[in-house]
């Protein structure tokens, strides 16, 4: 047997994922310069946030995973730290503190462990044996909520599920009992009283109750998801036509170029156009897959298929929260919403994607 290294690929990076990535980034500059009220300023910032992230994405797809494998037990344990920092001397904005301030920019350390978590839980349990044993099972669930309860205190509900379902994807494709899922889940539904009173903030509980009622505070803590599915709704089939979105021009949209943006996206193109975009995530997702099913080795097929399924849970909270099937939870819809960390955080998740694929090694007689 005679081993060689799959080196085919210019720059190594997966062209049609990132032909996916970039349609959906071109989607989403086109409709935040709708939501953003035709500002080019905002429109210049996205692309520019659009280039870090990609030039992160370049640097990580030239690296081979085997690379790294040693290196994971200190990103995890650094952003630990950093989330122990935020605690201490983070910079607080709107009743959350969840930033350190660095002068030129603000860094949410929360980020990191979107990558850093499915990487520990991943190395953790590859380092033996699959299927997992009990007590792996143990040692992999402290690793995800050691970050994710660090993260609840801050507060951010939102970023705390999305890392641990990270995680829990890690899990799930390591072999895990789906007697355990189920008794897991159990163990929650039966913990939700205690979770009410002692863990949740008083805002989230009001979400909580808004997703159930939205109509009984139309004009508080119910009006946004109102006047979200008023836009999603009054698209009709092929939508208003792009710019004459009248729920986003008029302004009875709040948060219409980050969390909300889906609903003016549905509000201008209609039907017709959501079909288009869940395709094209539908593309990326069933991409990312495939590169998880293609990897060489156990910790490159569970790193690969828990990013695109984390992927994919950012894409179903966002557009389920803004259609009124979930809690608002303040997740954005990935490479469609204005936003800088999660920009860079998404595009360095798939430039490890990319670095499974174009490194995997071949394998001939």
């Amino acid at each position: 047997m005679q081993t060689s290294w799959h080196n085919n690929s210019l720059f190594h990076l997966d062209y049609p994922l990132l032909s996916g990535l970039l349609l959906l980034f071109a989607i989403g500059l086109v409709t935040l310069y709708s939501a953003g009220g035709q500002n080019l300023d905002l429109i210049f910032r996205q692309i520019l946030r659009f280039f870090i992230g990609f030039g992160i994405l370049l640097l990580l797809a030239q690296i081979r995973t085997q690379k790294i494998v040693g290196f994971v037990p200190w990103i995890y344990m650094f952003g630990i730290l950093l989330l122990l920092s935020v605690l201490i001397i983070g910079e607080s904005a709107n009743g959350s503190q969840r930033w350190i301030n660095l002068g030129l920019f603000r860094f949410q350390p929360s980020e990191i462990m979107k990558l850093a978590v499915p990487m520990m839980v991943t190395w953790y349990l590859t380092s033996k044996p699959l299927p997992p044993t009990y007590g792996r099972i143990l040692g992999a669930l402290a690793i995800i909520f050691i970050p994710v309860l660090l993260i609840i205190k801050q507060p951010d509900l939102g970023t705390s599920l999305l890392i641990a379902s990270s995680g829990m994807f890690v899990l799930l494709l390591a072999g895990l009992s789906w007697r355990i899922v189920f008794g897991f889940i159990s163990l929650v539904i039966c913990s939700a009283p205690l979770l009410w009173h002692y863990v949740l903030h008083e805002y989230q509980k009001v979400r909580i109750k808004t997703f159930l009622n939205p109509e009984e505070h139309p004009l508080g803590a119910g009006y946004h998801i109102i006047q979200s599915k008023i836009a999603i709704g009054s698209g009709g089939f092929s939508g208003k036509g792009w710019l004459n979105g009248t729920q986003s021009n008029l302004q009875f949209l709040p948060e219409r170029s980050t969390d909300f943006i889906f609903a003016v996206y549905s509000e201008e193109f209609g039907l017709l156009g959501v079909l288009i975009l869940l395709i094209i995530y539908f593309f990326v997702l069933s991409r990312g897959m495939y590169i998880a099913l293609k990897a060489q080795d156990s910790f490159a097929r569970l790193l690969a298929g828990s990013l695109t399924l984390t992927f994919f849970v950012y894409i179903f909270v966002n557009m389920g929260m803004v259609s009124g099937l979930l809690p608002v939870v303040g997740l954005p819809l990935p490479l469609i919403s204005y936003g800088g960390t999660s920009l860079v955080t998404l595009m360095a998740g798939f430039g490890i994607i990319m670095a499974i694929h174009t490194h995997r090694r071949l394998l001939s007689a």
